[in-house]
């Protein structure tokens, strides 16, 4: 439950992932957080950006930015959810992405 705290459950999965500690279905949490995490970070940043550089897109730049962090914190919850109930944590788009990572 701690690897799917959102934006701070990052950096133990990183690590854990770093280490090659824990099983495969571990190391598919894992990278499937770190990936949804380094995901966030490159949209906030990039709609962060755009916002100081674009001032008359700068409001539809940072409501879009809200949305995406949003969505970001639900999608954690939602994994927590299902977490909880014994369900698969495989997301589509995101899990086949996530099978890159070392």
């Amino acid at each position: 439950m701690i690897y799917l705290v959102p934006i701070f459950g990052a950096v133990p999965a990183f690590y854990q992932l770093w280490r090659h500690q824990g099983d495969r279905e571990q190391q598919a949490v894992y990278r499937l957080v770190v990936t949804l995490a380094l995901g966030w970070l490159m949209a906030y940043g990039l709609l962060s950006a755009g916002s100081q550089l674009a001032p008359g897109l700068s409001i539809r730049l940072l409501v879009t930015n809200t949305l995406v962090t949003t969505g970001y914190t639900l999608t954690n919850l939602v994994l927590m959810v299902r977490l909880l109930q014994g369900r698969s944590l495989k997301l589509p788009g995101f899990s086949g992405l996530s099978r890159h990572l070392p």
